[in-house]
């Protein structure tokens, strides 16, 4: 298995610092954040290339096919226009080779549910065509049931499943992300490992933070998740992801939050 840190983990650093300082840090992959690259995806190829990265997840600049509703991520407010960027990034980020590329449904915030799905299960079927042709695995991540009017009505393993087969996307596969999937029984996630398309790995630190703490430091469910997967047959990359606050993880020197990121997931294996 791979370790892989995820971009947002080191908020406010840049692409070419944070390829730097995990690979010295001895990752083996980074998780992209493609508005990290300001729109340089060429320069940023060289320097994952350089500095002997390979890529886990990446994460459009427009990660959802229906406005997120958290500030500074919202993004144009029209499907039609994010539909289209997000299969704009799918294949502009194939070159990276990443192991996939994720999207949310996002919100149903004041759209009737049943107009909301459908808006989301027709974009899904173009963003899925934009990978098959690009040759990127394209992954739907749950969020968190605590998230469901700020990033995705998908909150289950169930949930993306259901919308998937309603798309007919068999292909599609899903981005699980521990901290998302917290309330999930590890045997779940396990018995759809051939669906699995990447791995976020961070805790839920309990109580009434929003917030996440790295694996292990929140209780023993990324690594239950982990084995789980393992004992599947699933080896793709671990990848850590923390969001944070700048008064806490956030507000570590890039070197030292890739060093501490470092040794929580290799304790995972």
């Amino acid at each position: 298995m791979r370790l892989s840190l995820s971009e947002i983990s080191t908020e406010g650093s840049t692409f070419a610092e944070n390829v730097r300082t995990y690979a010295a840090a001895g990752f083996d992959a980074i998780g992209i954040w493609e508005i990290n690259l300001r729109g340089d995806h060429a320069a940023g190829r060289e320097l994952v290339r350089e500095a002997g990265l390979g890529v886990a997840n990446c994460i459009p600049a427009v990660p959802s096919l229906l406005p997120l509703a958290i500030p500074g991520m919202e993004g144009p407010p029209e499907p039609e226009v994010r539909v289209a960027t997000v299969c704009e990034s799918v294949r502009a980020l194939a070159a990276f080779e990443p192991e996939s590329v994720l999207v949310l449904t996002g919100p149903i915030g004041d759209r009737d549910p049943d107009e909301a799905r459908r808006i989301v299960v027709e974009g899904l079927r173009e963003v899925a065509a934009a990978a098959r042709e690009s040759g990127v695995r394209l992954g739907l991540e749950p969020a968190t049931p605590r998230q469901r009017a700020s990033v995705s009505f998908v909150n289950s393993i169930a949930d993306a499943l259901a919308l998937l087969d309603e798309a007919g996307l068999d292909d599609v596969g899903i981005m699980a992300d521990t901290y998302n999937l917290w309330h999930e029984p590890p045997e779940a996630l396990a018995a759809v490992a051939a669906r699995v398309t990447g791995l976020h790995v961070a805790d839920d630190p309990g109580g009434d933070r929003d917030d996440r703490v790295l694996p292990g430091e929140g209780g023993t469910r990324s690594a239950e998740h982990v084995r789980a997967l393992r004992a599947a047959g699933w080896g793709g990359s671990l990848d850590v992801e923390i969001f944070s606050t700048p008064d806490r993880f956030w507000a570590l020197p890039v070197d030292e939050a890739a060093r501490r990121a470092y040794a929580a997931v290799q304790a995972l294996l």
